[in-house]
């Protein structure tokens, strides 16, 4: 057995000293081929050390490219948010005819992972055709289809693969949320025989979910216990408290505390391209976002994490989440400039090119619009605000990243509504300190006068009237959230007043908010 052929059967069987050791007397033996090199690198990678693993795969590539090796390396420099160097990579890979179906999967998952859900379906699609029994790789197409549009497309490859594997959570979960069901066409008694089977909690988390997504379609109040129990669950698995969340708000507003000054001092970055869409999660965003970029003048660059990884770069701060308290603190020592070069320099890989403006609608983005406002001067910034009451159920009934800490607080009632609270006063400073410059949006006035309060937001980003954005469920652009379906349909009041269905159990979050001072209407 080759050295070449000793290292790849290590990794398969996760002997990474094995592996190791074979790659490594492979590269001091032929120090032209690059195998040995690349092996190394995924050995790397495979222990955690990206770092490590990134100028490794590089030599590799530099001795000769292969589209296997692309695109691990394009896969690597993701995980470093190396986004743009990412995409070239991948590019190239695709390029070069990969000759393996984990190769094409790769770089689909990287094109998505930028955004181009579009550009992904090549890949995707051909390494479906290489191993059609590989269910990862059919998840992966299914999504991408759904994301695109190809509703039909995304629900036969979902069922396909539920045929193989009938407690396929991930599976399920799509298939729920990928239309509105009806009291005649509904998975409900499928999703109780697989929660029934299901063995391991993730997986029980989100069947619960799609059989209360489900459930809710058609009426049945079951809904709410099945969410109840997954969110108890999850909550515990995940060891919440909502003082986390807590200590980040506080931070914000002890940062901004002595008003406008509080950043160092510096103009910001001039350009008027952004256009920041933030709110609450679930209010209306992905709808503002469509709106917006079916404007001729106007592109969707998705949900960037780039101004989040802006501050904190040049906070400096070691830890190894985005936001804390800390990373807040340090950053009241940066030149505003410098985030806005920072953040502009980022968003370039996700921008697509043509239009002058584009949309950034990471609804977190909220908890920086005092950055955004000093780094960014003339973006233009526009928050959702949705009833508080259907804000906290539709965040509560909503399966988001369930490893992500942007949306841990979503797990119980009672946090939720404390977190649309701080939510709720964060916006009221940003609106004392930076007058004019975010425009509050109301989902439920938006639904009731489209015409009207599209021309107001339009005229806040400074935008010319245009007919199209009344027909922003005509928009071909890919859309990666929950919303998917319900951006594709007219605009309509369905989701108006939706928490009035299981209003009894909802009664504490009611008393708590009113409280609290918030009006409920």
């Amino acid at each position: 057995m080759t050295l070449e052929a000793q290292a790849r059967a290590a990794l398969r069987r996760g002997d990474l000293p094995a592996a190791a050791s074979a790659a490594k007397a492979l590269a001091q033996s032929e120090p032209g081929n690059p195998s040995g090199f690349f092996l190394m690198g995924i050995v790397a990678a495979n222990a955690g050390q990206i770092a490590k693993a990134v100028p490794l795969i590089e030599a590799a590539v530099a001795r000769g490219p292969t589209a296997e090796h692309l695109a691990q390396l394009a896969r690597m420099l993701i995980l470093l948010r190396r986004d743009g160097e990412a995409g070239n990579a991948a590019r190239k890979a695709l390029a070069l005819g990969p000759a393996d179906a984990l190769t094409f999967d790769t770089i689909g998952c990287v094109l998505a992972r930028l955004g181009e859900h579009e550009a992904s379906l090549v890949p995707f699609a051909a390494a479906v055709k290489a191993e059609p029994e590989n269910l990862e790789f059919r998840y992966n197409l299914a999504a991408a289809s759904g994301f695109t549009g190809r509703v039909e497309d995304a629900r036969d490859h979902y069922e396909t693969i539920l045929a193989a594997d009938p407690v396929n959570a991930r599976a399920h979960y799509a298939l729920a949320i990928l239309s509105r069901q009806t009291s005649r066409a509904n998975h409900v008694p499928r999703l109780e025989a697989a929660l029934k089977a299901a063995q391991r909690p993730d997986d029980a988390l989100r069947i619960r979910y799609a059989l209360a997504k489900e459930m809710e379609d058609i009426g049945d109040p079951a809904a709410f216990r099945h969410l109840s129990a997954a969110n108890a669950e999850h909550k515990r698995t995940i060891r919440y408290e909502f003082a986390q969340d807590a200590a980040i708000f506080d931070a914000i507003e002890a940062l901004f505390a002595g008003g406008t000054s509080a950043l160092a001092s510096g103009t910001g970055d001039p350009d008027p391209a952004p256009i920041f869409v933030v709110g609450m999660p679930r209010t209306g965003t992905t709808l503002v976002d469509r709106i917006l970029s079916s404007h001729p003048d106007v592109v969707s660059a998705g949900e960037l994490q780039d101004m989040p990884l802006a501050v904190k770069q040049l906070a400096g701060t070691p830890s190894r989440v985005v936001i804390d308290p800390e990373t807040v603190a340090a950053s009241a020592n940066v030149n505003p400039a410098a985030i806005g070069e920072a953040y502009l320099a980022r968003a370039a890989h996700h921008r697509p090119a043509g239009p002058p403006r584009f949309t950034d609608k990471l609804p977190a983005n909220f908890l920086y619009i005092g950055h955004i406002a000093h780094a960014l001067p003339n973006a233009r910034i526009v928050c959702l605000r949705r009833n508080p009451m259907d804000t906290v159920w539709s965040n509560y009934k909503n399966l988001f990243a369930s490893q992500s800490a942007y949306y841990a607080y979503s797990y119980d009632l009672m946090d939720t509504a404390r977190y649309f609270a701080r939510f709720d006063r964060l916006m009221a400073l940003w609106d004392r300190l930076f007058p004019g410059r975010v425009l509050q949006l109301s989902y439920e006035g938006l639904v009731a006068d489209q015409e009207g309060q599209t021309r107001r937001l339009l005229d806040h980003c400074g935008l010319e009237w245009n007919e199209a954005c009344l027909s922003f469920h005509e928009n071909s652009a890919a859309v990666a959230t929950p919303s998917a379906a319900q951006v594709r349909r007219p605009l309509n009041a369905d989701a108006v007043g939706k928490w009035r269905v299981h209003e009894q159990a909802l009664q504490p979050v009611a008393k708590w908010l009113e409280a609290q001072g918030i009006a409920l209407a």
